[in-house]
């Protein structure tokens, strides 16, 4: 058979074509790796029809918060910004709307923050309101808010012999006083003691070294 030759028009029209699919054939071979290799962070940004393409708009996710601390657990400025922020909640809305009269049944201090005790039980209270009022919760969560936290709580910080029994009791009268609390057993006062007394150390089990 005799080859067949065709006019250079045709050549290049073909050789353009072949060019054409060859450069799609590469940009669709680098896309494949970049996705391979780059998945996307979060499951909704996979589920995007257009996500990961190049020129269309992609979708970040925002940076949840870090995982609340209990307050006591927190130092130095980060504690001084959390009982910052707790006494703006309790002063502008816990006692405001929840904090009734000041009562020998119902004593409060104005220095609370001194009590830590007071303070742990009000910055988790705060914490759980924060949960529970969140749309997750759904519809009851405030319910269960009063009901299992703000109860409980209330209850303990302004019981009569609680942490603030001997503080303000007369809504005219302000006070603050620290109790005396326990201090060590009269086992562990006596192992320290007969410690002292031998010059020597305690040992893991108690006995004097």
């Amino acid at each position: 058979m005799e080859p067949v030759r065709l006019p250079d028009a045709d050549l290049e029209s073909i050789e353009a074509s072949v060019r054409k699919l060859l450069d799609q054939s590469a940009e669709q071979a680098r896309m494949i790796d970049t996705l391979a290799s780059a998945p996307p962070a979060d499951p909704m940004a996979a589920s995007m029809p257009f996500a990961g393409f190049p020129g269309m708009p992609s979708f970040t996710a925002p940076t949840p918060p870090p995982d609340p601390k209990p307050i006591l657990e927190l130092e130095g400025e980060e504690y001084e910004d959390e009982i910052a922020a707790l006494t703006d909640w309790v002063d502008d809305h816990l006692m405001d709307v929840y904090g009734a009269e000041i009562t020998t049944a119902a004593p409060w201090c104005e220095q609370w923050q001194e009590h830590l005790d007071v303070v742990a039980w009000l910055h988790a209270l705060w914490m759980a309101y924060h949960q529970h009022k969140d749309p997750e919760a759904g519809p009851s969560g405030m319910f269960v808010w009063h009901r299992d936290f703000l109860t409980h709580c209330m209850a303990y910080v302004r019981a009569p012999g609680g942490p603030l029994s001997a503080c303000q009791t007369d809504p005219d009268r302000a006070e603050h006083r620290l109790l005396r609390g326990p201090g060590p057993s009269a086992r562990s006062a006596a192992r320290e003691s007969e410690a002292q007394t031998t010059g020597g150390t305690l040992a893991p089990d108690g006995a004097a070294l």
